[in-house]
């Protein structure tokens, strides 16, 4: 039996006997794509090459693509664990064709490996292939179907609607018609004479698809309608995950050799058994104890690696867009592991090396951020489990009030009040309510989200609009050797945001360099015979530079000049420099593991986040600054490679940032020993950058270290202010020789003055305790123990602490203090009191307190309130004795 990852490898062996180059997986997380957070399929870092804005070649492919479907129209987070079947993260198994091979052969290919290679048994496999739409003129995919009828017999050959047989990325964006391959693995005595052809589709668990033929034909655009794609690509993805279950002959993706060694190792800390049960149903629907925690085992194997790949990729878990995806994912495992497993302390993160050692090998991220991912892992479970239990409680609360009331559903306000202030994420609320037989009110949820975005100005609606073409062409990049290019438009589009609206402009040749890789867009004009348009911005979009207008020119088809704005442009430039600088400064100081894990420049801003597991002492940032510095001295020249194939770049050293894509060309550039992948704008020069200041050093996220620092000017201007600073302080103290030892003077001597003034203010204790102690009237069997003193807060505390030292019993003893014309009021009891009188501090004073427009609490024996209204203070007094007697 083959396993998983022989199975892996000959898929890509195959293909590449095929003519097919492989390539390694892109990023799970995706960066600078507004569409999509997450790769949710194979063809997602193809979207450039299928839009026709990156060169194709080699224009045929192979790979393993990590995914992960848990956000928007691709989501099965609510299946994951109840089903045999479906993940979180998944691999796609894909084989891509741009403008070469295109139906015929990507079905010819699809057979060959599965009957030749695997050897699958032909009469267990059947086919879709799309029906059509009418009305969206889209004819049945009769070209397909011929196509399989040279492996297949015709009732193997199945039509599908355009939900399973339609592909689309998303409400925009590359489309086509499919062709999806399914294998029925039931064994043959439980087939009962039922066809597997009336079971594709039908959710039956034996019968599943494993492969996806897309045929990309089409580009959706934003008002819905299809125009044809400049050339035909074959988009094909296998679900791994699958296969090895149909070749291992099992009949849960959870029992073969993928997830196992995880299963085990959870058996092994947890001390339950997984029981290979069945799956009875969707959440909530579980027949037993034992698939209870078979379904827990089963999640937290599957979200085990979503979590961990997705920081290896540079997501870290947070509470914003896919970091709080990646948050959700993580806190779902660990309610179940708290539920189902009684693990009440972290221990996710102790599964992570047996992940590494079954899939190291061929994701090589994983062991090199093995780490980084475990602490952030057991800081999340340590986080998460600290407010879990509590949540838990007021949910069960919640829960019993309704059965009390005997009503099925959860007030989405209260859902909200779980979600905003313990961390659970509907769904999570959801799942918990329907194990137990209740709903949840999902729509008043919402709308509690709702008006806390309005509160925060965070509901942002933004509608951008078709774009109009104005004349054909792509975008040519000349921004690393030119400021200032003649060029035309060639597509802009409106965009509305809130009240806002802008332009979004294309140019044919463009100096100004697009948001991307933590560099901010440039800014400038487009200059044109008649008139000047601001370019308040540059994003990066579809591997192009987009332009940002308040206005859109006169007339769209002048020539214009772009300008950059080069001050702005210099000062950013310095920056990014000096993060390389940087980068390179920390790996000799701190080690190797000081890996980049996200940075941001700006004209005026310099961020570096920076992977180390505890705080950069103080020496450390010095010798990081002087080392930078000295790079800066030595004036080292921008030496820039461009276009070179990645193993090259690779030979010379150039540093790789984890969690980015990079092409099969890649921009490499070096000043002296640093030497990066990086395709930002830089200075001419190390020089350039002038002088380099760390001004913070801070923790973002476990493992993380976030550095700021300034060069150039702004460095220059913090030192000057840091000289003001200095002459002002020499002002204050006579301009002293000696500043540092004037002002130690100054703090030794105000020292001395705290400790004599504490020793005056114990020895006031001591005799108002005192006096009030020789005081004590006896009242009905009580030791009644009353006064208003002249005493700050901290000592009325300690007076009646002292007096319960003294007067053990039957102890009342009410103290009102003024400081400050500031009222308050403490109760003190002995134990007897609280015990056997039933008297609570805590309460009493909160009705006495009214009296000095004030209130407060404590514990039964002793409480304290504040007020604003001394002149009852008295009467307070008064009121809680009669309360206490």
């Amino acid at each position: 039996m083959m396993t998983a990852n022989e199975i892996r490898d000959s898929y890509k062996k195959f293909f590449e006997s095929k003519g097919h180059v492989i390539v390694p997986s892109a990023p799970m997380v995706i960066k600078d794509d507004p569409t999509l957070m997450f790769t949710n399929a194979g063809m997602n870092q193809w979207k450039d090459i299928i839009l026709g804005t990156k060169d194709p070649e080699p224009r045929r492919r192979t790979d393993s693509q990590k995914c992960l479907r848990v956000s928007g129209k691709h989501n099965d987070l609510e299946e994951v664990g109840h089903d045999t079947y479906h993940h979180t993260m998944f691999e796609m198994l894909g084989n891509w064709s741009f403008g070469d091979y295109f139906k015929e052969g990507a079905i010819d290919y699809a057979w060959e490996y599965l009957v030749d290679v695997l050897h699958l048994d032909p009469k267990d496999l059947y086919v879709t292939v799309f029906e059509g739409s009418p009305e969206e003129n889209i004819p049945r995919d009769d070209e397909a179907a011929q196509y399989w009828l040279k492996h297949l017999p015709a009732d193997h050959i199945i039509d599908g609607n355009k939900h399973d047989n339609f592909w689309e990325m998303g409400d925009i964006g590359p489309c086509g018609p499919c062709t999806e391959i399914h294998i029925d693995s039931r064994p043959e005595n439980e087939r009962n004479g039922i066809p597997g052809r009336e079971l594709v589709n039908k959710d039956d668990p034996q019968v599943i698809e494993i492969w996806n033929n897309v045929f990309m034909q089409f580009n959706r655009k934003a008002d819905g309608s299809l125009e044809p794609l400049a050339m035909n690509v074959i988009d094909t993805g296998m679900g791994f995950e699958r296969l090895v279950r149909m070749l291992q002959g099992k009949h849960s993706n959870y029992d073969t050799d993928i997830f196992q060694p995880i299963i085990k190792e959870i058996e092994a800390i947890s001390n339950f058994k997984y029981g290979f049960t069945t799956p009875s149903g969707k959440d909530g629907e579980c027949a037993n104890d034992q698939e209870k925690v078979d379904v827990a085992m089963r999640v937290i194997a599957d979200h085990l690696r979503a979590v961990a790949f997705s920081i290896a990729d540079g997501q870290l878990p947070s509470n914003a867009k896919a970091g709080y995806v990646i948050r959700r994912i993580l806190r779902r495992a660990v309610r179940y592991a708290y539920t189902f497993l009684n693990q009440r302390e972290a221990f996710m993160f102790k599964l992570l090396p047996t992940l590494v050692r079954e899939m190291g090998g061929a994701y090589p991220e994983l062991p090199a951020q093995q780490e980084l991912i475990g602490r952030v892992i057991k800081e999340e479970e340590d986080s998460f489990l600290r407010t879990l239990e509590k949540g838990i409680s007021l949910l069960s609360g919640a829960m019993d009030e309704l059965k009390a009331h005997n009503q099925t559903e959860l007030d989405g306000k209260e859902a909200f009040r779980l979600f905003d202030t313990y961390g659970f994420p509907l769904d999570l609320t959801e799942l918990i309510c329907r194990e137990n037989g209740y709903t949840v009110d999902e729509k008043q949820f919402d709308e509690e989200m709702a008006q806390q975005k309005a509160r925060a100005r965070n509901a942002a609606v933004v509608e951008n609009g078709d774009w109009m073409i104005v004349k054909d062409g792509e975008q040519e990049f000349v921004g690393y050797d030119y400021t200032e290019y003649e060029c035309h438009i060639l597509r802009y589009r409106k965009v509305t945001q809130k009240k806002n609206s802008f332009y979004e402009i294309v140019l044919d040749y463009t100096p100004f360099y697009g948001e991307m890789g933590g560099q901010v867009g440039d800014q400038g004009v487009l200059v044109s015979e008649d008139e000047t348009i601001e370019v308040i911005d540059t994003k990066r979009e579809n591997n192009q530079s987009v332009h940002i207008v308040k206005e859109m020119p006169k007339d769209i088809e002048a020539d214009f000049m772009a300008c950059v704005d080069t001050d702005k442009r210099n000062a950013s430039a310095a920056n990014h420099t000096a993060t390389h600088l940087l980068d390179y400064a920390l790996k000799q100081v701190l080690g190797e593991h000081a890996e980049q894990k996200g940075s941001y420049v700006s004209p005026t801003t310099l961020r570096f986040d920076v992977s180390h597991f505890q705080k950069i002492t103080d020496e450390e940032l010095r010798q990081v600054e002087r080392l930078v510095n000295e790079l800066i001295r030595e004036d080292y020249i921008l030496d820039e490679h461009r276009n070179t194939p990645i193993d090259e770049a690779k030979k010379m050293g150039a540093v790789a940032l984890f969690g980015e894509k990079y092409g099969d060309k890649v921009r490499v550039v070096k000043f002296g020993p640093s030497c990066e992948f990086c395709g930002g704008i830089h200075a001419t020069s190390t020089g350039r950058i002038g002088f380099f200041k760390i001004v913070s050093e801070s923790s973002v996220a476990a493992g993380i270290r976030r550095i700021e620092a300034l060069t150039g000017a702004n460095s220059e201007e913090a030192i000057y202010d840091q000289e003001d600073t200095l002459t002002e302080l020499k002002a204050m103290f006579n301009n002293p020789k000696d500043l540092k030892a004037v002002v130690q003077k100054y703090i030794d001597e105000h020292e001395a003055m705290k400790k004599e003034m504490e020793s005056s203010r114990q020895q006031g204790v001591a005799r108002h305790a005192k006096a009030l102690i020789e005081g004590v009237e006896q009242v009905d069997g009580l030791n009644i123990v009353k006064a208003v003193l002249n005493v700050d807060a901290a000592s009325a505390k300690d007076i009646v602490f002292k007096v319960r030292e003294a007067i053990t019993e039957k102890l009342v003893c009410v103290l009102g203090s003024v400081n400050d014309n500031r009222p308050q009021l403490s109760i003190m009891l002995s134990d007897d009191m609280v015990k056997e009188g039933g008297k609570n501090a805590g309460k009493i004073i909160r009705e006495a307190a009214q009296l000095i427009k004030g209130g407060g609490g404590g514990q039964p024996h002793y409480a304290q309130a504040g007020g604003k209204d001394a002149s009852n203070l008295s009467a307070a007094v008064d009121k809680a004795l009669e309360l206490l007697k």
